[in-house]
């Protein structure tokens, strides 16, 4: 019974990841209570799948790391341009990804989640060169980092929980 509410909990995490993308392309804000259900879906997860995947120290620590590695980025990046470069939500939804994921899937699906925003950016950029008819400006350029790192996550978590299925 409980291998069916983990695989629930993950089939909701990866919704809400879908939706957190969502929200932040459309209002650049990724919400706490929505960034906290979906760091609450990892910890049912890991509890009703045994701690089969990730053990309850790694998660919390997966959190700890996720968390602590953006804010340093974000830290770093704000004091060099002197404004948000990038917002909490964007470090908490890594610091709950870490929850998922553990400490060496987090790492992954940072850097998968960057390469993802860089791919958004220029594709934004692309697109509104050609709107306007003037050269992208990418020094200017400003999109919400929580798709990107909603991607990463979401591969993360399917690549570590692919053999997970409640049939067996």
């Amino acid at each position: 019974m409980l291998s069916w509410i983990a695989f629930i909990s993950e089939i909701g995490g990866l919704t809400l990841l879908f939706c957190l993308a969502a929200v932040d392309l459309k209002t650049r804000l990724l919400p706490n209570e929505m960034v906290l259900g979906f760091a609450t879906l990892g910890v049912i997860f890991h509890l009703t799948s045994m701690a089969e995947f990730v053990t309850p120290a790694n998660a919390a620590l997966g959190g700890i790391i996720g968390f602590s590695m953006l804010y340093i980025i974000r830290a770093a990046a704000n004091r060099i341009y002197k404004a948000d470069a990038l917002g909490l939500g964007d470090v908490k939804l890594i610091g709950a990804g870490g929850i998922w994921v553990g400490p060496d899937m987090i790492m992954l699906a940072m850097a998968i989640g960057a390469f993802a925003g860089l791919i958004h950016g220029f594709g934004y950029a692309m697109r509104q060169s050609r709107r306007t008819g003037q050269k992208p400006d990418f020094a200017r350029l400003q999109i919400p980092a929580g798709p990107g790192f909603a991607i990463g996550i979401g591969i993360a978590i399917i690549y570590k929980f692919w053999n997970f299925s409640p049939l067996l």
